[in-house]
């Protein structure tokens, strides 16, 4: 089964509104589309609506950072599922690293936002990944399956085909460490077979997996031609439409 390689860059905290229109318009003019790769931003809440005016045919996508799990309400500060749809995402991150490690979301709190997005229609892409301490223990598989256990808590078959996953060691998070291609495919081959184990054979073959953690365009070639890495999630990297441009074209390659 062919799947379609995902580039998504997580720009973090990082571009007002007009920065991120400059990105938009200078990455589109240096970067054409190609149907066998997906390109996908992922800008501050604050930049979404720009970006959603600006990107219908650029080939470029549009994700959230996070979201919240109910609909609407008292919760000052949170943004809403349909809230998103409505700026223009199709997709949104759920669990990544930060926000376990800095905002405390245990993996209860990331399987009702993971569930929220499929329910209003997004697309999550569910973040997994082990310390340097859980890598060095050997503890690896541990880890990503207890995440995986949870965070998929209440997922069927046909929802999970719209879910993407990411894994990223958190040891290797702008820390300028990258996990090896072979350590990294290793890990999302782990992933995958989890995936037939707990749902078939298709499913797993069917679901994308990224690798995130310090790609940049001197290792996403080597990373991207692992047979089970379906594309990168992008920190640093993706904040210059150029260097994000290069990586996007070394998955052309793949």
């Amino acid at each position: 089964m062919d799947r379609t390689t995902l580039i998504a860059g997580n720009w973090k905290m990082h571009k007002t509104p007009d920065e991120t229109e400059e990105f938009i318009r200078e990455f589109s003019g240096t970067y054409e589309a190609a149907p066998e790769v997906e390109v996908l931003i992922i800008p501050p809440f604050t930049s979404l609506e720009r970006a959603g005016k600006l990107i219908p045919g650029t080939g470029i996508g549009l994700g959230a950072q996070d979201l919240y799990f109910e609909e609407e309400g008292a919760y000052t500060g949170e943004v809403a599922p349909r809230m998103l749809l409505a700026c223009g995402c199709s997709y949104a991150l759920v669990g990544h690293s930060e926000r376990r490690a800095l905002f405390h979301e245990d993996d209860p709190t990331v399987n009702r936002k993971l569930l929220a997005a499929l329910s209003a229609g997004l697309s999550p892409i569910l973040c997994v990944g082990e310390t340097l301490d859980e890598h060095r223990a050997g503890k690896v598989a541990e880890k990503i399956t207890r995440q995986l256990s949870a965070d998929l808590a209440g997922v069927g078959r046909e929802d999970l085909k719209r879910v993407v996953i990411a894994y990223e060691p958190i040891w290797a998070i702008g820390t300028g460490e990258t996990a090896t291609p072979e350590e990294a495919q290793d890990t999302i081959r782990l992933i995958r077979a989890w995936i037939e184990e707990h749902y078939d054979a298709h499913a797993a073959e069917g679901i994308r997996i990224l690798y995130g953690g310090s790609v940049k365009p001197g290792n996403a070639a080597a990373l991207l031609s692992q047979p089970d890495i379906d594309g990168a999630l992008v920190g640093g990297a993706s904040l210059q439409p150029e260097s994000f441009a290069q990586i996007a074209r070394a998955a052309l390659d793949r």
